[in-house]
């Protein structure tokens, strides 16, 4: 089987995993779905000679140990969760594409001096338990143990619950010594029209957007649909509405690139007859710029705040806060020779998305490929990558791997 078939068939094989067949990829962590995936990813470590372990979050490690005692390992992957009703390519294509470079090691009979990490992310996107690239900041310290701990989903069920549902052990250690990781390598979809607008198969993030979160829970009083006058009413939903519909004008006055998005709402107590007491909801901001996203940030919670007048009860909770990033320029710079003496087409991207890479290059040195996304959909059904250019990501990891990893080849 070539490299573009066993892509294509791992890709299609993973996509089964999915809660909601027929209606795109469902794989929330810690589900039924997240067991097989991660049990499947496990047996091609295997299959590739590398020895696996999982951490204290779930993350799944598969290690090619180097002839360097106790040195820095040279990480490869990405996550593999998704949003609901979302794709078969976020995510997974990145962990194929690690386990293919670590399948081109195993053939060509490559050791290491540094080992070679493939490591399959959890909880990157945040549908089950919010805020987002979880695995990653738990990895490099950023969200405590005792934070995570106290993470629940949408039915109160926690993190340790859930684990313990699908046979994972919470106790294994989580965080890891930053001075254990000599790279960070990501390939992800663009997600994005602009690779596949210009025909370039290729490209070379320099930067990833600065996103935060916050969940805003709007309070005001329960009534009878019918016999409450409307002004007696302090309807929570009405408010939420007016705050939603304002947020918009806050990323569009900012400008250059300055994006707002609410995605989720929650209605309580969510009868047809009775005035809601209480709405929650998410509010996303990005930018390429930290001060569009506080100047944004310092807009909203005014504007939240200005209802408490009207015996509405606000509150907005930060859940994750990432300053924009720039990748490393000698990978970077490694990733572009690589691409040209592979003859592979490439050119220098922004990531409007944010990624597991973000985080790891608060620890060190990170590289991120692109590939092109059909008609730039993503997080949704019709999501689609071609499987030749991942096999380009696979040569040109392989490529920068062998660099980083300082390989000996085998007698």
């Amino acid at each position: 089987m070539s490299l573009i078939e066993r892509i294509e068939k791992q890709i299609n094989d993973l996509s089964e995993f999915t809660s909601t067949p027929g209606k795109g990829t469902t794989r929330l962590t810690y589900s039924k779905e997240d067991l097989l995936t991660r049990n499947y990813i496990k047996n091609k470590m295997m299959e590739y000679g590398l020895s696996v372990q999982e951490d204290g979050f779930g993350n799944v490690f598969g290690k090619l140990e180097g002839t360097l005692k106790d040195a820095p390992s040279v990480l490869i992957g990405s996550h593999f969760d998704s949003v609901p009703n979302g794709g078969a390519y976020d995510g997974p294509a990145g962990v194929i594409v690690a386990l293919e470079v670590a399948a081109l090691f195993a053939e060509n009979q490559l050791t290491p001096k540094y080992p070679l990490e493939i490591v399959a992310l959890i909880e990157e996107e945040g549908a089950r338990f919010g805020g987002g690239l979880l695995g990653a900041r738990g990895i490099v310290g950023t969200l405590s143990e005792e934070s995570f701990k106290n993470l629940r989903d949408e039915e109160g069920t926690t993190t340790i619950e859930a684990m313990s549902k699908i046979g994972l052990d919470p106790s294994f250690p989580k965080r890891r010594n930053p001075n254990s990781i000599k790279a960070f390598l990501e390939l992800h979809i663009e997600q994005g029209p602009i690779l596949e607008e210009k025909n370039i198969p290729i490209g070379v993030v320099e930067a990833i957007v600065g996103l935060t979160q916050f969940e805003v829970t709007i309070e005001g009083k329960a009534g009878h649909a019918g016999t409450t006058p409307m002004d007696r009413r302090t309807d929570a939903l009405v408010a939420a509405a007016q705050i939603i519909s304002q947020l918009p004008s806050f990323a569009i006055e900012e400008g250059e690139g300055t994006v707002i998005t609410t995605g989720r709402l929650h209605v309580f107590p969510n009868g047809a007859n009775v005035i809601p007491d209480k709405v929650v909801f998410s509010v996303d901001i990005r930018s390429s710029k930290e001060e569009h996203i506080n100047n944004v940030i310092k807009r909203m919670k005014e504007f939240i705040e200005s209802y408490h007048e009207q015996g509405i009860h606000t509150t907005a909770e930060q859940l994750l806060y990432m300053p924009p990033k720039v990748l490393s320029n000698e990978i970077r710079a490694l990733l572009k020779d690589k691409s040209s003496g592979l003859e592979i087409p490439y050119c220098s991207i922004n990531s409007g998305a944010g990624h597991d890479a973000m985080v790891f290059s608060d620890v060190t040195d990170v590289g991120m490929l692109f590939v092109p996304s059909k008609a730039g959909l993503s997080h949704c059904p019709e999501e689609w990558s071609d499987a030749r250019h991942l096999a380009n990501g696979v040569q040109i990891f392989y490529e920068v791997a062998k660099c980083l990893t300082e390989v000996e080849k085998n007698d």
